[in-house]
């Protein structure tokens, strides 16, 4: 066997592990059945604009010895998430905050913003929440829940609000207070080059393999090492033997267009039912408008998101952590815990949601436990 370890992603996940396994003297082989590295972070330059061709991610973390680990690879800016709301040409703060609950009622105090969300949920009768719609309409009311969260809800899950659980909507900032910033993070920002750069900088001196799927020709490259980091999904590894785990799918339709702005921020979401993509990315925001050289850019690229029913093949983006799904990854993770000499890590292969600080903290778990 030629390497100590076959990483068979070069995600964010992949990469790290890579980077912490070729430091502590191991030989190391990342393959990856995509013709670029970073997965899903990966980001390309056009017209000298960083774009993040899988949709947008903005760094955030409240770990410091996260945050201190990817400065060490790269740079980053002090880009802070500050995204729009658009309902039928109303423009809303988000997350909500003060500058929401003053455009959709008109007030001006923290009490009376929570005098408005006490009514209306009062007299929808909600007292525990069962599913997203109650757990919505207790956060922030009914006006809020039907003009900013239904329609771009649903466009995004493919299923009526009543239907999702519950906790889906809990990760969604609600503040008394006039903040835009949407992550409370001590650290935020967008890496300097792009995500690609990091990955690139982890993956330094890693011997590399693209247009490799791992699963189409996995008895050969399984013999090219002693161990297997497999970050794939792990549904897909056993061949889905016992059906496949549902996820959300996102399609992009990009462009470039021939003015210096389209639309005056990183990321407008469009919270009505009847425009069909879910939000528009303006990528050149994520850096203030500018090159690496602090240059101004004439053009600018779009994305508009619209969001797919994933099938077996389609790029998965969100699991339906759901009470049927969440049974179906139990029975194929006791059979990874039977799979001798492999390792199942990253947000495939734990049909887990993850931020991008949480991803490179479990993989220096992982890789501390291991090595």
């Amino acid at each position: 066997m030629k390497y100590d370890y076959l990483i068979v992603g070069a995600g964010l996940y992949g990469a790290v592990f890579a980077r912490e396994a070729t430091d502590a003297g191991k030989t190391v082989l990342v393959v990856d059945k995509r013709a670029h590295i970073a997965g899903n972070a990966y980001t390309e330059k056009v017209e000298g604009i960083d774009v993040h061709r899988y949709g947008a991610h903005i760094f955030h973390t409240n770990r410091t010895d996260v945050w201190e680990y990817v400065n060490r690879f790269v740079r980053f800016n002090r880009f802070t998430n500050s995204p729009v709301a658009n309902y039928h040409g109303e423009i809303y703060s988000l997350p909500f905050n003060m500058y929401t609950f003053n455009r959709m009622w008109g007030v001006t105090t923290p009490q009376q913003a929570a005098e408005k969300i006490a009514q209306q949920r009062a007299a929808a009768g909600i007292s525990e929440p069962r599913n997203l719609e109650e757990q919505a309409i207790a956060l922030v009311g009914s006006d809020i829940y039907e003009k900013l969260v239904k329609g771009y809800t649903e466009k995004q899950w493919g299923r009526p609000c009543a239907e999702l659980p519950s906790f889906v909507i809990r990760r969604l900032p609600v503040r008394l207070t006039y903040d835009n910033n949407y992550f409370n993070a001590l650290y935020q920002g967008i890496p300097i080059g792009g995500y690609t750069k990091l990955v690139e900088a982890l993956l330094a001196g890693v011997e590399l393999r693209l247009n490799t799927d791992y699963l189409a020709d996995r008895a050969s490259l399984s013999k090219l090492a002693e161990r297997v980091v497999f970050t794939g999904p792990i549904d897909a590894y056993f061949d889905y033997c016992f059906g496949a785990l549902e996820y959300r799918s996102v399609r992009f339709q990009t462009q470039v267009l021939d003015v210096p702005n389209y639309q005056g921020n990183a990321v407008v979401n469009y919270t009505d039912a009847e425009t069909p993509y879910t939000r528009v990315i303006e990528h050149k925001w994520f850096t203030f408008g500018l090159d690496e050289k602090g240059r101004e850019l004439p053009k600018t690229v779009i994305s508009r998101e619209y969001s797919a029913e994933w099938q077996v093949g389609d790029e998965p983006y969100y699991p339906v952590n759901d009470e049927k799904n969440s049974a179906l990854y139990r029975r194929y993770q006791l059979l990874a815990s039977r799979e001798p000499n492999v390792f199942f890590g990253g947000r495939l292969a734990e049909y887990k949601y993850y931020d991008m600080d949480a991803v490179i903290a479990s993989a220096l778990a992982a890789t501390s436990k291991i090595l």
